[in-house]
């Protein structure tokens, strides 16, 4: 259809091979309107997603911990949600300053080259020539015809040079500091929601208790239905990934799914581990006789009792 978004008609033809499918997409009037077609919000998608993804798999990796350390209802929600708003700020703040340092860096790289460009053209297209003449099938005069048409215009010039000579798209004029922060926001609102995935079942616990459903909800039980929840909404997420890679929806479903499930693994082997080698009996002592030096240090020494004992020819 017409309202398909080009680009994806474009990528459809090219998985498809239909050559023509493809001149039909570059031959229709969506090329004038593909820029207006774009979503506003198409921007946050990303932040959405991956912060999504970044809350749900380490929130359910302390969870796992939590569990495989043999630990209580209670401090599995207190390390979750502690967890979660800690790590959801950390991202939130840190997308938004990397965001930020990216445009201010683009836009002083910009400055300058607009500054070289009024105070020395001739070197900067030099450089370009330099440039295109070292690409496969451009002559050393085809690459000063083109600089000769690109650099009558500077700002032209300029964003061509930040692609090619800088490796940096051209920053929006216009942009300020508020779009590294709704990034910012995104990135932690996803990272909180779907950080709390994990954690639903044991909030359902401690709400319903007493009653006949906490009876029924074991810890084996709780901990499955919050494995089972998770799953589904790795999945889910994974799935969503699609569109910034080419795999196919139901591989990135699968691959999430195993990050996460190797991450929760991993937490919960070392927390099983670890809670083995600490475990006491019911007097409060460590079942590895060596880290219980009170124990050693009151029981005498066989030299000692040995010393002590009655000599048999007295």
């Amino acid at each position: 259809g017409g309202g398909k978004p080009r680009a994806k008609r474009a990528r459809s033809a090219f998985k498809q091979g239909d050559a023509d499918a493809s001149r039909a997409v570059h031959d229709s009037t969506a090329v004038q309107g593909a820029k207006e077609a774009h979503r506003k919000g198409g921007d946050y998608i990303k932040s959405a997603v991956y912060g999504g993804l970044d809350g749900i798999i380490t929130t359910f990796a302390v969870v796992s911990a939590v569990v495989g350390g043999e630990l209580n209802y209670g401090v599995v929600l207190v390390m979750g949600f502690a967890n979660m708003l800690a790590d959801g700020i950390s991202m939130g703040v840190g997308d938004f300053v990397s965001s930020t340092a990216e445009v201010e860096f683009a836009k002083a790289e910009r400055k300058r080259e607009m500054w070289e460009c009024e105070n020395y053209i001739e070197g900067e297209r030099a450089e370009m020539v330099e440039i295109y003449a070292a690409k496969e099938g451009i002559t050393q005069e085809g690459a000063e015809q083109i600089v000769d048409i690109i650099s009558q215009n500077y700002d032209t010039f300029v964003d061509i040079m930040m692609v090619e000579e800088l490796g940096l798209m051209p920053p929006d004029p216009d942009e300020t500091w508020l779009g590294p922060a709704k990034n910012g926001c995104v990135t932690f609102l996803s990272f909180v929601l779907f950080g709390s995935v994990p954690l639903l079942a044991y909030v359902v616990h401690i709400i319903a208790t007493p009653s006949h459903f906490n009876q029924l909800a074991t810890p084996d039980a709780t901990f499955g239905i919050g494995i089972a929840l998770t799953a589904v909404t790795m999945f889910a997420l994974g799935v969503a990934t699609t569109p910034f890679s080419t795999r196919k929806w139901y591989f990135s479903g699968l691959f999430t799914l195993l990050n996460g499930a190797l991450a929760a693994l991993a937490s919960y082997g070392i927390a099983a581990a670890i809670a083995a080698i600490f475990r006491t009996d019911e007097h409060g002592r460590y079942l590895i006789d060596s880290l219980n030096p009170l124990d050693v240090a009151a029981t005498p020494s066989s030299s000692a009792v040995a010393a002590a004992a009655p000599s048999g020819g007295a």
